[in-house]
């Protein structure tokens, strides 16, 4: 069947212009050995565009591109030197040089002209990327994975194609059904993961785990529902980079899946970061890891990242277009166009519908919208948070207090999202001359998850991004953030007499070098612990807030007893929507849902939130259980 719409397209190209055909996803590329064609087709891929309403594209034959040594020298020439140009990788089976800088708009030139000039020169077409400003190791062997694997990339991003363009031009089947069923985040916040079907389509819609859980039923998905078969799975769509969202994905590689998995840029690269410590922890804790850092690789293999706003084909009956969610750095609702105009769904993840100090509100417009699922965290009566500013002076204050008694301050952080805010919090409140300028330690996964937000500051809020673009005044490179490299640093932090700031994962105190420094500080009443993040039942996050004062912690044959004398904080610093922002965001949804389906909230605040909804806004709504399967169409 995918020959029919190669036919379809081949019917608008004179004879002998196109030498081969190849699918990249949904995107369909047209190989040309003829020079004059590709660099001016007169408007022909245009009006192809416009009749099949795919994204095509016009690629030189690499037959005809210049040699790599030559067009090197000629792209050096080209770039200014005010766009401060990094590395060129090539990537010959598909004609495209990647070029790498740290002023991306002066690599493009005015209008496009200088990827004009080498496009015209060499045959190749430019592609610039962002060279982080923070360099990680980490991030550039994820990019290595990518490059290495250039012609299994090519063969599977074929094959995905093939998959979507099967049912093109075919008669729509008489039975039209879609349902949901939920493996995870039904009636509860941790494994968020929900199998979306259709006669046509096996999607899976997060695959993430329980931090809080204490057994493998307690942590994972209910992968083994019989609606679950993971042979029968077309796509896996992460919304955003944290691991209750994503930190199973390696798993159903390890057992076989090849498929693709949709997510935005910045998600990809800091999903994989999160994979690969979640492994490190595992082991650490003296458990085996259930899967390697190999299959954290296959996952990076098979991404297919999609901005926001850019519509894509994934099943021959689905459609995705992903939004801003507000939540995290790259987090994204997932808007899904079911059938040829059967149904719209839209899936929020974690959503925050306020503006914060680095990201923009989750968007509320949408082409069309029947059914929305929406999570509910904060979703109790009692979730309404304070205004920012508040969190602001608080945090000032407890600095200001700590640094008078000489103690140090501890912020177990998320490592992806709260961790930056945090970040970004603390720049302003220095410049402003609200907080003394201390060392700001960070420590974890934070510096090469920083790394990925220097990277992709197109997807921060307007403020952060005139700071790093127009005054050069990047929040993340403030001459008192240092990265902790070692346990050995750690213990010289640790044994200093003056105060400092320590970011460290994670968040809940599960894991990580923030139990270490928990530890090692909650004995001394001159310290302080700052809470920045929801704290899961069962965690010792959860634990210490509640009040409890004293805990055990073995290491090998021993158990050291530490008692908690040092001032514990909860400061509300969140990328979720409080009760007030969730019930903004369903009356300003355009267009209303008809009906509403509540998620990923603790018992009580799912039930609560639906029941709100339903008075508020005259909406069916649900809050299903796990392992609850419902028809929504």
């Amino acid at each position: 069947m995918t020959t029919e719409i190669i036919k379809e397209i081949l019917k608008y190209i004179p004879e002998g212009k196109i030498s081969e055909v190849y699918f990249e996803g949904a995107n369909i590329v047209l190989y040309t050995k003829k020079k004059e064609f590709f660099l001016d087709n007169g408007g022909i891929i245009k009006s192809i565009v416009d009749a099949i309403k795919k994204r095509i594209e016009l690629r030189p034959d690499p037959s005809i591109c210049l040699e790599q040594e030559k067009t090197e020298k000629i792209i050096k020439k080209i770039m200014p030197e005010d766009a401060k140009m990094g590395g060129i990788i090539f990537d010959p089976q598909r004609s495209i040089v990647i070029i790498e800088a740290e002023k991306p708009g002066m690599a493009i030139g005015k209008d496009g002209e200088l990827l004009q000039e080498i496009k015209k020169k060499t045959l190749w077409v430019p592609i610039i990327r962002r060279t982080p400003t923070i360099r990680s190791q980490l991030i550039e062997n994820i990019r290595e994975v990518l490059y290495q694997n250039n012609d299994y990339r090519r063969k599977f991003l074929h094959k995905t194609g093939e998959r979507i363009y099967n049912g093109w031009l075919r008669r729509q089947k008489k039975e039209e059904w879609i349902r949901i069923t939920f493996l995870g985040s039904g009636r509860e916040v941790g494994r968020s993961s929900i199998l979306l079907q259709t006669p046509e389509s096996r999607i899976l819609l997060d695959c993430g785990i329980n931090p809080g859980g204490d057994t493998p039923e307690e942590s994972y998905p209910y992968l083994e529902a019989p609606e679950f078969n993971i042979s029968q799975l077309d796509a896996i769509i992460v919304s955003h980079a944290h691991l209750d969202h994503c930190g199973l994905v390696p798993y159903l590689f390890k057992f076989g899946y090849r498929g693709p998995v949709y997510c935005t840029p910045p998600t990809r690269d800091i999903m994989s970061l999160l994979q690969l410590d979640f492994v490190k922890i595992q082991r650490e804790d003296g458990k085996e890891p259930i899967y390697t850092a190999d299959d954290v690789r296959e996952v990076v293999k098979h991404t297919i990242t999609l901005d926001y706003d850019e519509v894509s084909d994934i099943t021959p009956d689905v459609r995705i277009t992903f939004y801003n969610a507000g939540h995290t750095l790259g987090s994204a609702m997932v808007h899904l166009h079911i059938g040829n105009g059967l149904h719209n769904f839209l899936y929020t993840a974690d959503l925050k519908y306020a503006k914060t100090s680095m990201l923009s509100p989750a968007i509320t417009q949408f082409p069309r919208l029947e059914t929305l699922l929406i999570e509910s965290t904060y979703g109790g009566k009692e979730n309404v948070m304070p205004p920012p500013y508040e969190a602001d002076e608080l945090f000032s204050q407890i600095v200001i207090e700590t640094v008078k008694r000489n103690g140090k301050i501890l912020v177990p952080v998320l490592g992806t999202g709260r961790a930056q805010e945090v970040i970004v919090l603390i720049e302003r409140c220095i410049r402003e001359g609200r907080m003394p300028e201390i060392p700001i330690y960070i420590d974890g996964m934070v510096w090469d998850i920083t790394a990925i937000h220097t990277a992709y500051p197109e997807y921060l809020n307007n403020d952060v991004r005139q700071q790093i673009f127009a005054k050069d005044n990047n929040p993340f490179l403030m001459p008192n953030i240092k990265r902790v490299g070692s346990a050995k640093e750690r213990q010289q932090i640790l044994e200093e007499s003056g105060s400092c700031i320590l970011l460290a994962t994670s968040g809940m105190l599960v894991g990580g070098p923030s139990v270490q420094y928990f530890r090692a500080l909650a004995g001394n009443e001159r310290n302080a612990l700052v809470f920045t993040s929801y704290q899961a039942e069962g965690s010792l996050g959860s634990r210490v807030q509640r009040g409890e004062k004293e805990f055990n912690f073995r290491e090998g044959n021993k158990t050291e007893t530490v008692q908690v004398k040092l001032e514990v904080v909860k400061l509300e610093i969140t990328g979720h929507s409080d009760r007030r922002e969730l019930m903004n965001f369903i009356g300003k949804c355009s267009p209303r849902p008809k009906k509403v389906i509540v998620n990923h909230g603790e018992n009580s605040r799912c039930l609560n939130f639906a029941s709100s909804i339903h008075n508020q806004y005259k909406i069916e709504t649900i809050a299903p259980r796990n392992l609850d399967a419902i028809r929504i169409r």
